[in-house]
């Protein structure tokens, strides 16, 4: 009844003005069917012409869009429209049939396709959304555990690193640092007041060892002494200059101790546990109401960028100066903090969330397997992929070469994990061999295992794993009900991973999204559950508890291990080094190498507002000859204002 009165509302209005009302009517046919799951700038169809608008559209938006898809209209033939045919399944789609034929919603999308059709596209064009794109506004970043531990180390010169034991941190969109995660549970608050009560205590334990008071007090009285450090000391904690209210406030608290115990000391002592408890502390402003602070804001998001800790003195004056305020004057501080070793370690944060080694902390796999799978194994598998990071990031090369270098950094373990020679030095550079098929990450036996069971692999999640991380594409989540479970392999009846899955192809409820990740995953499939090379698929079936008296059964199966990526032209594969090779050369993947740099600098998901600041950053990685350094410049020099409204 609903599609009805829809059908007849849209037949209605189309008679009577000669326009449909694209957002009351044709639009909902279309959100109903899940077109815009796929079709948006980080689903799986974003290389199509297809893309929805963000956010909660306006009907003006949503007017706009719907006349934009005049595209894929042909106005000779309506009935041959892609737009028509393509959610209909007459032309092979691969979300499948999303509207089904016959129904009510194919007859409003009909109507909206004939409309087009007959409409001069001058007139399509003319009408478009007057609205600006949707500015960024102010949010409030709370330090990570890492963060946390990094900036006492560099305000109290202290790596006891108390973080660690902080509560774990949630991943959204990718990483650990996203705004919209940052909530401050009781048990973090906690957390912060015992750590910073032992942080304050242990900075003055033996005096002023670490040099925190600048000055030298000629009493427990002495005022002048006293303001300057809470001055200084704030801000350097606060990374801006302190308030006058702020001055007086912590002046009182200082007072107050120092006066009771009679030791100058003692007031700074709870003056630095105060400020470690304090949100200005723990938190930090982007993008805040006040223009006075906005060069120092800039300082501490350059700074947790780069470093991923706070603004050290330099910066601090450079925001004091107003340098800060320019894309030029964050550009020079960007070029000049990234020859610290501090920024070795930022990007060694962004690479370890990026690609989630955590999921590799605790794995474990069977042993009867796979016997030589350790913890140590696992730590030389990151180390790995650390190192060729580092090598291209640090030395300037081309970092799509991350996917297909031909070369890689192992230890004697790995080298025996890959069937190599082992390096003449630990984590030295070797060549790998192209008859194995393994180059850049998706041969590292850390993405092999972080996406693979413990008993056998999982083509899903390394085609999902590379939807995701390295093409920056939204894979809708399975229907609610779905047994994911996947039939047993028996000695009577072997099967390969590809024969255990035909269901995701053959069931519609499967087949809409596993068809857009399985065939990545089924082109790896010669590289086992912890990253060894396998000619051929070994099953090894144990016999049952009650039937000890029985041996293993070993059954050797071929492997077919052709792939592709629907969606990328020319994405046919048979192995990582080849998918690599693809992947390397891809828009799509470059492009989400600069997404995932910028999410990460961000806190947040990219909006609307920042294609701007998106657009000219992979111009800038593209030109460079894709150097991760200049596309970390790039996002620090136009990511430094608030995006502008744009109309």
């Amino acid at each position: 009844m609903f599609w009805r009165l829809i059908l007849a509302y849209s037949l209605t209005a189309l008679s009577a003005s000669g326009q449909i009302d694209f957002a009351r009517t044709v639009y909902p046919v279309l959100s109903k069917a899940g077109c815009a799951g796929c079709h948006n700038d980080n689903g799986v169809a974003s290389p199509t012409r297809l893309h929805f608008p963000e956010g909660d559209p306006s009907s003006a938006r949503l007017d706009a869009f719907g006349n934009s898809l005049f595209i894929l209209v042909d106005r000779e033939a309506p009935e041959k429209s892609l737009l028509f045919n393509k959610p209909t399944n007459r032309v092979p789609h691969a979300g499948g049939e999303r509207i089904a034929r016959g129904s009510e919603g194919e007859k409003i999308l009909k109507a909206w396709v004939d409309y087009l059709a007959s409409t001069p596209i001058e007139k399509l064009q003319s009408i478009r959304s007057t609205e600006s794109l949707v500015q960024v506004g102010p949010i409030l970043r709370r330090l990570t555990n890492a963060q946390y531990n990094n900036t006492i180390r560099d305000l109290l010169g202290d790596e006891s690193r108390l973080a660690d034991q902080f509560p774990p941190e949630d991943f959204v969109n990718g990483f650990r640092n996203q705004y919209q995660s940052q909530n401050t549970s009781p048990l973090l608050s906690e957390a912060y007041s015992a750590a910073a009560e032992k942080l304050a205590k242990k900075a003055f334990l033996g005096g002023d060892a670490k040099g925190l008071v600048p000055c030298k007090p000629k009493s427990v009285e002495d005022a002048v002494c006293r303001e300057r450090f809470i001055r200084e000391f704030g801000r350097r904690a606060f990374r801006r200059p302190l308030l006058p209210n702020e001055v007086t406030r912590y002046s009182s608290l200082f007072t107050e101790e120092a006066g009771d115990r009679k030791q100058f000391l003692a007031g700074a002592q709870i003056v630095v546990e105060a400020m470690l408890q304090s949100p200005n502390f723990l938190l930090r402003t982007e993008n805040g109401m006040d223009p006075r602070l906005r060069a120092y804001e800039n300082a501490s998001k350059l700074s947790y960028f780069i470093w991923d800790s706070m603004p050290d003195e330099a910066l601090l004056k450079a925001a004091a100066s107003g340098e800060l305020l320019t894309g030029e004057g964050m550009e020079r501080q960007a070029r000049r903090m990234l020859s610290s070793p501090k920024a070795h370690q930022a990007v060694d944060e962004f690479v370890t969330e990026w690609l989630r080694f955590d999921r590799l902390d605790g794995t474990v796999r069977e042993r009867r397997l796979y016997p030589m799978f350790s913890p140590e194994l696992t730590l030389a598998m990151t180390e790995e992929t650390r190192r060729l990071v580092s090598h291209l990031v640090w030395e300037k090369g081309n970092f799509m070469d991350f996917f297909s270098a031909p070369y890689t950094y192992i230890n004697s373990d790995l080298a025996k994990l890959y069937g190599l020679p082992a390096p003449k030095t630990e984590y030295g550079k070797v060549m790998l061999p192209g008859t194995a098929g393994r180059a850049g990450v998706l041969g590292h036996a850390s993405f092999l295992t972080m996406t693979s069971k413990p008993a056998e692999t999982s083509p899903t999640a390394r085609g999902l794993f590379v939807r995701e991380q390295f093409l920056c594409q939204d894979v809708p989540q399975p229907p609610p009900g779905v047994n994911t479970n996947l039939p047993p392999v028996s000695k009577d009846r072997p099967m390969t991973q590809r024969e255990r899955m035909a269901e995701h192809r053959t069931n519609p409820s499967c087949a809409s999204c596993h068809h857009l990740i399985d065939p990545i995953g089924f082109g790896m499939e010669k590289f086992d559950a912890v990253g060894a090379y396998r000619p051929a698929l070994k099953l090894t079936i144990f016999p049952a508890r009650h039937e000890k008296k029985e041996e293993p059964v070993h059954i050797e199966l071929p492997l077919d291990t052709t792939g592709s990526v629907i969606g990328l032209k020319g994405s046919d594969f048979s192995s990582p080094r080849e998918l690599g090779m693809i992947l390397a050369s891809t828009t799509q993947c470059q492009q989400c190498v600069v997404k995932m740099v910028f999410r990460y600098m961000a806190g947040r998901h990219e909006a609307l507002a920042d294609r701007i600041v998106l657009d000219r950053a992979f111009e800038d990685f593209k030109k460079s000859g894709f150097d991760f350094q200049e596309l970390m410049v790039s996002l620090a020099r136009w990511g430094s204002a608030p995006p502008r409204k744009v109309d």
